[in-house]
């Protein structure tokens, strides 16, 4: 069974995007199509803060008649307390369950205090897949008798 650590080694050339909580949302929304990213996380130094979502611009500046240059990425960010976290030890399918039920994209991963990594949907539907065509390879394999 994968783990988030898997998913964590497998992206090991990424980098986690991240923007200080006193930034505009306007130059969050830069990094983000920059990066092609959905997310960026908020932080201070080493310190997370929270993290700053495609919904959170949609739902708390256009629904709210806030505008992105001049609104503080603090304002509008889902904070630490309200954020839903992983361990490296959690399997992929714990991350499915809690984006599914939870309606999230991403999922920060916390190794005690210490944040190692952000986890997206994408990277847990991949690796399920990749699991999945495994399972497929070696039950076909084992139908045409090549496991003897």
């Amino acid at each position: 069974m994968r783990t988030v650590r898997d998913i964590l080694n497998a992206k090991k050339a990424s980098t986690v995007w991240s923007i200080g909580p006193k930034e505009t949302v306007f130059e969050a929304l830069r990094v983000m199509g920059e990066k092609q990213v959905g997310a960026l996380m908020v932080m201070e130094d080493a310190e997370v803060h929270g993290i700053l979502s495609e919904r959170d611009y949609a739902r708390k500046i256009m629904l709210r008649g806030k505008t992105s240059k001049e609104t503080a990425v603090e304002e509008i960010m889902t904070p630490l307390s309200e954020m839903y976290l992983v361990k490296p030890e959690n399997t992929v399918e714990d991350c499915m369950v809690l984006i599914t039920a939870k309606k999230i994209r991403h999922l920060p991963v916390f190794e005690g205090s210490a944040f190692v990594g952000l986890v997206s949907i994408g990277d847990v539907v991949k690796s399920i897949i990749a699991e999945q065509e495994t399972l497929i390879e070696h039950l076909s394999n084992y139908i045409a008798g090549k496991y003897v």
